[in-house]
């Protein structure tokens, strides 16, 4: 019998099976589409339950944060410059890193989802 005045103690949360570790990592890498919160959250909540889903959330993380840092980079030089006339450069690059930050996620998503690992060619290693 528990005791009425213990509060309940939490239980640890299931391990995902094989096909759900899957699921989840190669959402991590699909939700880059739409910015760095997807991966950050899938991390924070899967981490523990699935191998694949921790190492391919960090992956898909560290890539988001590097693409986020290239995106401030570009609109912190193209409003400085565009007195210069050669800002709107850095708006073109800005335009470049969104489309390969989509097409990279979602080579990312299919190879993971085809029970691979990707490995993004261009990314900050932030988080271990």
């Amino acid at each position: 019998m528990t005791d009425p005045s213990q509060p309940a103690q939490p239980q640890p949360a299931a391990p995902l099976t094989e096909a759900e570790d899957k699921q989840w990592a190669s959402f991590a890498h699909l939700g880059g589409i739409l910015g760095f919160l997807p991966a950050l959250i899938i991390w924070l909540i899967f981490k523990d339950r699935g191998p694949k889903t921790n190492v391919e959330a960090k992956e898909a993380l560290n890539f988001q944060i590097t693409v986020t840092i290239g995106y401030i980079a570009c609109i912190i030089l193209g409003t400085v410059l565009s007195i210069v006339l050669i800002g709107f450069l850095f708006y073109l690059i800005q335009f470049a890193i969104w489309v390969a930050a989509i097409i990279l996620s979602i080579i990312a998503f299919t190879k993971v989802n085809a029970g691979g690992s990707y490995r993004y060619p261009f990314a900050l290693r932030l988080i271990k």
